[in-house]
């Protein structure tokens, strides 16, 4: 089972911040305080919906043909993200 990145505290709702990462290989370890990339915040799901839109060259059409999905479904999913992610992005600007 693969575990998701957290992006929200479950106290009190902020959003997360990296505090360290380690290299598997020789686990150097760097510390300090780093925001997680926008991207982060998304859902699994959405991730690979992105990913999927970037090799389809931003071709809606395209992705509904590889989804399954007709045009405006896709359209609205596409339009669902990029509504997350304006959330996301003022939400991030309020915390600094």
């Amino acid at each position: 089972m693969q575990k998701n990145l957290p992006h929200i505290c479950p106290s009190c709702s902020s959003v997360l911040n990296v505090k360290s990462l380690v290299c598997g290989n020789c686990q150097t370890e760097v510390s300090g305080v780093f925001n997680l990339p926008l991207l982060a915040s998304l859902s699994q799901q959405e991730q690979e919906f992105i990913v999927a839109f970037v090799k389809s060259s931003g071709s809606l059409k395209d992705m509904s043909q590889q989804l399954g999905l007709s045009y405006p479904t896709v359209r609205n999913l596409l339009d669902d993200i990029i509504d997350k992610i304006k959330t996301n992005e003022k939400n991030i600007n309020a915390q600094k």
